[in-house]
């Protein structure tokens, strides 16, 4: 299941609703994964771009990839404006055993850094600028991949 969100993460909330959503489906391992805007490069924040159709496709693909195994992820991204020490990207993995949760959201998170369509960009002196210098282009994007 994927999530899009204006704004920060409320992340108690989004984990506990999570949680509670698989409560009774008997896996034996949840683990969650919570991004969180770091105070670097004299930045206010971070702002984010995403193109929709193609993290729909990616998504779909990594949740065939969890049903094989028999697991389930679950991701949240923030759109917009997300301010220093505030969350723009939860994921979680639910399986019935613990390697196979620890396993999955590394290699899910990893994937998600240099192949999710959501463009990053540094919130300055109320500017809006391109971070290139921390972006990755994604192959067979076309015009998409283009630094700006």
């Amino acid at each position: 299941m994927l999530y899009l969100y204006d704004g920060a993460l409320d992340v108690p909330n989004i984990l506990k609703t999570w949680y509670e959503a698989e409560a009774s489906s008997n896996y034996g391992a949840y683990i969650p994964f919570v991004g969180t805007v770091r105070d670097e490069s004299q930045i206010e924040g971070l702002s984010f771009d995403i193109y929709e159709p193609i993290l729909k496709s990616w998504f779909i693909t990594w949740e065939q990839k969890a049903k094989e195994k028999g697991a389930i992820i679950k991701m949240a991204h923030s759109r917009g404006d997300v301010m220093l020490h505030e969350s723009s990207y939860i994921a979680a993995v639910f399986s019935p055993k613990r390697r196979v949760a620890l396993e999955f959201i590394d290699a899910f998170v990893e994937d998600f850094k240099a192949s999710a369509p959501i463009w990053k960009y540094d919130l300055k002196n109320g500017k809006r600028i391109y971070a290139s210098d921390r972006s990755t282009a994604l192959n067979g994007s076309g015009i998409l991949g283009v630094k700006k």
